[in-house]
């Protein structure tokens, strides 16, 4: 018989820490809630890094505490509370994809495996609860699978599917779920609790690095990894002038990860259209490098600079399909290599 996937809890801020930009949703699931009006299939998306993991984990805690707070939030010291700091608490199932496997889809025997067990009553708690994450990758045949449980859930279920591409997921779905989009919070409100969190000095930097996600600009605090950034820049620049040989480029591309390198090559050529546009732009990904940024923007060709922009964008789901990562990378610093050596002023 197939099992739900064994699943850890993510990496997560302490369960009481408020995000400022989620109170006014965590507002409304808590007067749902006491209206007896909370659906039973929730869909909760957004950017990676703007935290709706961490309220799905503190719904997910504030459903299973018999002693919340007046605020609808775990108290954190109740006994299913330490069941659910250990992992362990027999009313929360975790469903996503297999560690093991090397394809990262959702499949339909997890989906199979969780239905058996979202038949039984509740061991503990008022309520059984569903975290399935990332939601976007559940296969043709266990989305269809988990449709039958969305049409039919039992009454103490609730199911809160988490995604980031939740465009991929079949519209029977989505359809059958209350759908909650985690926003980007302002840069300032970003930045105060930045601020709260770290005593870093370049917080407002790794704000914009990580395309304005707080809890994303949190995580990424490596030294190494700005540093390995600092160096893929200068490939990058070298490859324009004509001094490195893209294809060699791409082997480092590859050796740091093609999702990691997307993104980078995601914002630096925004940046370049950015810069074509106005010499001063109202935002930049990457203020610290605008000057070596401007020099390539004034010459470039703004139509071939966005086709290779659609190109990057493009790799993502190329990514997510299994593709050859290196083959895929070597054709975008080709491409952006025959982009720069057919400079021209613009008029």
């Amino acid at each position: 018989m197939p099992t739900v996937t064994k699943l850890t809890a993510p990496h997560l801020l302490a369960p009481d820490t408020v995000l400022p930009w989620l109170t006014t949703i965590w507002s409304r699931l808590q007067a749902s809630r006491t209206a007896g009006r909370l659906a039973h299939g929730w869909l909760i998306s957004g950017s990676r890094g703007v935290g709706k993991r961490h309220l799905a984990e503190q719904l997910a805690r504030s459903l299973l505490c018999p002693e919340r707070d007046e605020n609808g939030m775990a108290c954190g010291h109740c006994t299913d509370c330490h069941l659910l700091n250990a992992g362990s608490h027999p009313d929360l199932i975790r469903v996503g994809s297999d560690p093991e496997a090397k394809s990262d889809e959702i499949t339909i025997g997890s989906i199979r495996a969780f239905a058996e067990r979202e038949s039984l009553t509740p061991s503990r708690a008022d309520w059984k609860v569903a975290l399935i994450d990332p939601a976007d990758r559940l296969n043709p045949a266990a989305a269809n699978a988990l449709l039958k449980t969305l049409e039919e859930p039992a009454g103490q279920t609730i199911l809160c599917l988490i995604g980031e591409r939740i465009g991929q997921l079949p519209t029977t779905i989505r359809s059958r779920c209350q759908q909650i989009k985690i926003p980007t919070p302002t840069e300032s409100e970003a930045l105060a609790w930045l601020v709260q969190q770290s005593r870093r000095d370049d917080l407002a930097l790794r704000l914009r690095l990580a395309h304005g996600a707080p809890l994303r600009a949190l995580a990424e605090s490596d030294e190494s990894l700005l540093e390995q950034r600092q160096q893929r820049l200068a490939g990058l620049f070298a490859v324009a002038a004509g001094k490195r040989d893209p294809v060699s480029e791409a082997v480092l591309w590859d050796e740091l990860g093609a999702r990691q390198m997307l993104d980078w090559l995601a914002g630096w050529l925004c940046d370049l259209l950015r810069l074509i546009v106005a010499q001063e732009p109202a935002r930049l990904d990457n203020p610290d490098r605008q000057a070596d940024f401007a020099m390539l923007a004034r010459r470039l060709n703004p139509t071939a600079a966005h086709r290779l922009l659609q190109q990057v964008l493009l790799g993502y789901a190329h990514v997510e399909n299994n593709v050859n990562q290196r083959l895929l990378l070597e054709d975008l610093a080709i491409e952006w290599f025959r982009l720069n050596q057919g400079l021209h002023e613009r008029s």
